[in-house]
């Protein structure tokens, strides 16, 4: 499959951080021609993906959040888009790891790293891995693979954070991300 540019999010939060999502998505992801949507969990309501689904074909996974409307969302997925391997997944982890991050990030702040490595690990074969949670958006080289986090659409958890998306872009076996604030 040839897909010259993916679009990704993740943390949409509709309803509870939200009533619905931001239009300016919808326009970063028209305007860019995406082919697919990629979103890393934390959903909520089903309306989100019906509205990615009427710009591109959709695909996603299901977070920590996502537990009365969207249980049936697998918590991880595999793709490849022409010759890119990509990891999606929400990276909250197991109940267990879940709470222990919530103690770590009370007593020390957010453990990024440790959600970085964690979604790292979930794909050791991935050239692209791609995951949510944190809402801190980042698209950055590890080794030979690159890690994406589209930050969050709507009301960034960090204050002096623009809500944001992400944006894919595929040459063959060649990738690289894009960090795009929505005004």
């Amino acid at each position: 499959m040839t897909v010259p540019v993916v679009g990704v999010l993740a943390d949409t939060h509709v309803p509870d951080r939200a009533s619905a999502l931001p239009p300016q998505v919808l326009e970063v992801f028209r305007a860019a021609q995406v082919e697919a949507i990629l979103h890393a969990g934390d959903v909520i309501h089903p309306r989100v993906l019906r509205a990615l689904e009427d710009v591109a074909p959709t695909w996603a996974v299901r977070g920590n959040r996502d537990v009365y409307f969207l249980r049936q969302l697998p918590t991880r997925l595999e793709m490849t888009f022409d010759h890119v391997h990509v990891g999606l997944i929400h990276g909250h982890g197991s109940l267990g790891q879940y709470l222990s991050d919530k103690w770590e990030h009370w007593r020390r702040g957010v453990p990024f790293a440790r959600f970085e490595r964690r979604a790292l690990d979930a794909f050791p074969q991935a050239d692209v891995v791609i995951f949510g949670h944190t809402h801190y958006p980042l698209c950055r080289w590890v080794g030979t693979r690159l890690l994406c986090n589209p930050g969050s659409p709507v009301r960034p958890i960090f204050p002096h954070l623009p809500p944001t998306v992400a944006l894919l872009h595929i040459e063959g076996k060649r990738v690289w991300g894009e960090i795009v604030p929505l005004k």
